[in-house]
């Protein structure tokens, strides 16, 4: 499987933690103290929307297809498949699990037909049908920003989803996050 996910950046909690110290009145110092009580009581807090994280996700377009359930508060650039599956040809590295060899071979061919086209009209034909037989298991790469909010509200909906991505994104967050005790 070339299900892949790393974090890139996490920042904000001092934002975070100077919004919480203007709630109660106290010095900032004494926020992450605050940060757990309030957490650890059930109320979640705004604060958590405040502690960005970038990551770099490799994953298949039916996984990305879940993943953009959890849109508010989330950002993400991703490979174009529109100007990078016309660059190459195709391989079984190019799909979460192997798919059928005709498969493969049938994508290449429009492939090689979509690069001879010489019309507008008959590249956007060859790109459609491309892009109508492409497999759901086909990886895409993308850059994601969201918060410790959306992403402890992810872990508590996926963890246990049969899919092995989420199973795999979720551990990999519950262990890299720098605060991993606010995504429980």
């Amino acid at each position: 499987m070339n299900f892949k996910v790393k974090i890139l950046e996490e920042h904000g909690y001092e934002s975070a933690m100077l919004g919480l110290s203007l709630s109660y009145n106290k010095p900032v110092a004494h926020m992450k103290g605050v940060a757990d009580k309030i957490y650890a009581n059930g109320s979640h807090g705004k604060f958590l929307e405040t502690v960005q994280v970038v990551l770099d996700i490799t994953a298949p377009r039916y996984w990305y297809q879940e993943f953009s359930t959890y849109r508010i508060g989330t950002s993400c650039n991703s490979q174009s498949t529109m100007h990078t599956i016309m660059k190459k040809e195709l391989t079984q590295d190019d799909f979460v699990t192997p798919i059928f060899t005709d498969t493969l071979e049938n994508l290449n061919y429009q492939i090689a037909w979509y690069n001879k086209a010489t019309t507008k009209e008959s590249k956007d034909s060859w790109f459609q049908q491309i892009k109508s037989n492409l497999p759901e298991g086909f990886l895409q790469r993308r850059i994601v920003a969201t918060n410790y909010k959306t992403l402890r509200h992810i872990i508590s909906q996926r963890k246990n989803h049969r899919l092995v991505e989420w199973q795999e994104f979720c551990k990999y967050l519950q262990k890299n996050c720098r605060y991993k005790e606010w995504l429980e």
